[in-house]
């Protein structure tokens, strides 16, 4: 029995760390800006990504983040081809505005 739990455990501790968001070919041609970079460019809406942030224990932020991020261009690719975060994460979600900077 104790070895099925450090098994476990170890299985557990592994998916944790494990990226579970992949970003997509068109996801990759979305670029992460700050507000002062999109001024000449055309917004388009915005989106808001969640993934879960705690699972029985809370997750790293910076995994998290790294998630959200993945996911809003990813769901910002038909739409523009830049982002913009609109605050900070809270509770495993985060508004981002959208933007189309290529003509």
């Amino acid at each position: 029995m104790r070895i099925i739990s450090v098994l476990m455990l170890g299985l557990w501790l592994a998916a944790c760390s494990v990226q579970w968001v992949k970003l997509t070919p068109q996801g990759e041609n979305v670029a992460i800006l700050q507000t002062s970079e999109v001024s000449n460019c055309t917004p388009n809406g915005s989106t808001t990504v969640s993934v879960i942030s705690k699972v029985v224990v809370n997750r790293q932020p910076a995994e998290v983040q790294k998630e959200l991020l993945t996911l809003a261009r990813n769901r910002a690719a038909d739409r523009g081809d830049a982002i913009v975060a609109t605050g900070p994460v809270a509770n495993g979600e985060q508004t981002y505005n959208i933007y189309r900077c290529r003509r």
